[in-house]
């Protein structure tokens, strides 16, 4: 029998709210991408100090956005994890309130805008910074269609759950390959480049 897919979670107000701090969705973006991390690591790759990471983290915790990895980790230093299950930040009980509407539309401006800075450093960048099999395994596509409502539905259902389908084969048991590299998929599929992969030599002029 095959393994039991993690179910969707649909946020209500309290947690959108929790989310409205940019450094919060920088914290569940990095968990995504890169996998169990303390304190200490998120706040290296953000930028930020441990004590500012710890505390966002807490908070992102209580609303169950973050856990803590089970057996991992020490009571000075603890390791923690995005839950599986994808995030609906929408819903019709929240469309129906203004303030709601605001609040979710600042959480996915910030999330859009995580989105499209990673994107637009591989298209800035890649070509001096990726070895060639990355650079040919990646896809940036767009495509384009005349389509009803009803037939959108239909495709974003059916292209969620194929992706989920085809993702399942590669979500790793145990820890990952030490090749793996952290993947960002809308469509467009590529490897993250900050903190992946080093900067090119630059050649010294005399």
């Amino acid at each position: 029998m095959e393994p039991a897919r993690p179910a969707d979670r649909t946020v209500d107000l309290s947690v959108l709210k929790a989310l409205t701090h940019p450094l919060r969705i920088q914290l569940l973006n990095a968990l995504s991408q890169f996998g169990p991390q303390t304190a200490s690591a998120l706040a290296a790759r953000l930028g930020e100090s441990s004590g500012s990471t710890s505390y966002h983290l807490r908070q992102l915790a209580r609303h169950e956005l973050v856990r803590e990895v089970e057996g991992r980790g020490s009571a000075r230093e603890r390791w923690w994890e995005r839950p599986p299950g994808a995030l609906n930040l929408y819903s019709s009980e929240l469309a129906q309130d203004p303030g709601a509407r605001d609040v979710a539309a600042i959480v996915n401006r910030e999330f859009s805008h995580s989105r499209a800075a990673l994107l637009e450093d591989y298209m800035e960048r890649a070509p001096q910074v990726l070895p060639e099999e990355w650079l040919e395994a990646s896809l940036i596509s767009t495509i384009n269609a005349r389509l009803t409502a009803a037939q959108l539905a239909e495709l974003s259902t059916q292209l969620m759950h194929y992706a989920r389908e085809l993702f399942e084969k590669y979500r790793p048991e145990g820890d990952a390959s030490p090749d793996a590299k952290a993947v960002q998929i809308h469509l467009n599929t590529f490897p993250i480049i900050q903190g992946q992969f080093p900067e090119p030599r630059k050649e010294r002029t005399s």
